[in-house]
């Protein structure tokens, strides 16, 4: 069960749904940042993560009228703009290279302590990794996406899905050592 929405927060949707403009844009400013932070998981750059918030409020706007008021706010915009980035991180990555997945060599797992990293760090090391694994990396590990889901959502099959979070993970591993 969900907390219940602040007053504040029910008004404030109550306004967008009748179309006002003063109170989306408030709503626009209250969740702006949360909304970067979602989207810059996503997007290799601030400027694509901007343009997928941007759309992503555009989508919210639009649909508010369909929001459902049993839960949470918070929840419903983040899973508008993952959906957001992922459509155009998708038209982007049409354009890369692919890996042949037959050709994959098996990943070894191994175990590592991580001490003194901070956020920074940890978003450097998601910045080195290639696009698709970072996107993968992040709908799995990070929003809890199962491989079934990221592989509807990215048009992949999920053992491809498996293998890119599988070489996410060992890249990570492999930076964190050079760290």
């Amino acid at each position: 069960m969900h907390p219940p929405a602040s007053v504040a927060e029910t008004e404030l949707i109550g306004h967008c749904k009748q179309g006002s403009l003063k109170h989306q844009e408030m709503l626009y400013k209250h969740y702006y940042g949360f909304a970067m932070g979602v989207a810059l998981r996503y997007c290799l750059t601030r400027d694509h993560a901007l343009e997928a918030v941007n759309d992503a409020f555009i989508k919210v706007f639009n649909g508010i009228g369909n929001y459902n008021t049993d839960r949470p706010f918070k929840a419903w915009l983040r899973t508008i703009i993952v959906n957001t980035a992922i459509d155009s991180r998708r038209r982007e990555l049409k354009h890369q290279l692919t890996t042949d997945l037959d050709d994959a060599a098996p990943i070894r797992s191994g175990t590592f302590i991580i001490e003194n990293i901070n956020a920074q760090d940890i978003l450097k090391l998601l910045d080195a990794l290639p696009a698709i694994q970072r996107t993968v990396f992040n709908m799995y590990e990070i929003d809890g996406y199962s491989h079934d889901e990221i592989s509807a959502e990215l048009n992949i099959p999920a053992s491809s899905a498996r293998v890119y979070l599988a070489r996410a993970k060992e890249k990570l591993r492999k930076l964190i050592v050079a760290i």
